[in-house]
């Protein structure tokens, strides 16, 4: 028998609603054209990369974060966490960040945020084609010189008492 295959009929069924991790962002607004489902870490990391291309900022992350990024690439193989020290809600059409960094001294914060600010919307809302409805930056320090010879110091042994 020689039949022509006969397309399914799509059963309805109760819409099912995306884990928080892979919520939905579509740009096209026509929902005939399928649907675009952009996860969290995605935008975090575009923000994370977007953020790490200004001058001025030396680390993402607060105290905990950065201490638990530098043993993790002391490990081999590891790859750096670009999406450390950001944190993101994404909608449908929206997306927040929030960012918290370690500024370089000398460097005018206010100045740096705005520079932050303007790069991370560009590159997520390029990137994505979700809105930015904010970007609020936490400065939690700032870096010096004298910060870089404490962690030599540090990482140096220390003298043998004993031979």
């Amino acid at each position: 028998m020689n039949a022509t295959p006969q397309p399914i009929a799509k059963a309805k069924s109760a819409p099912q609603s995306a884990p928080e991790s892979a919520l939905v962002a579509d740009s096209t607004g026509t929902p005939a054209g399928g649907k675009t489902t952009i996860a969290d870490v995605v935008v975090s990391k575009i923000a994370g990369i977007a953020t790490r291309e200004i001058p001025g900022v030396h680390a993402l992350g607060g105290g905990a974060a950065r201490a638990v990024g530098l043993l993790r690439e002391r490990i081999p193989g590891s790859k750096t966490n670009l999406s450390q020290g950001v944190s993101v809600e994404v909608g449908e059409k929206q997306a927040a960040v929030d960012i918290e960094l370690v500024a370089e001294y000398g460097v005018g914060i206010a100045d740096l945020a705005a520079a932050i600010r303007d790069n991370v919307i560009t590159a997520v809302e390029r990137m994505t084609g979700l809105e930015v409805t904010e970007v609020n930056i936490a400065v939690t320090d700032v870096h010096t010189d004298a910060d870089d010879d404490a962690d030599d110091e540090a990482a140096e042994p220390a003298e043998r008492r004993v031979q």
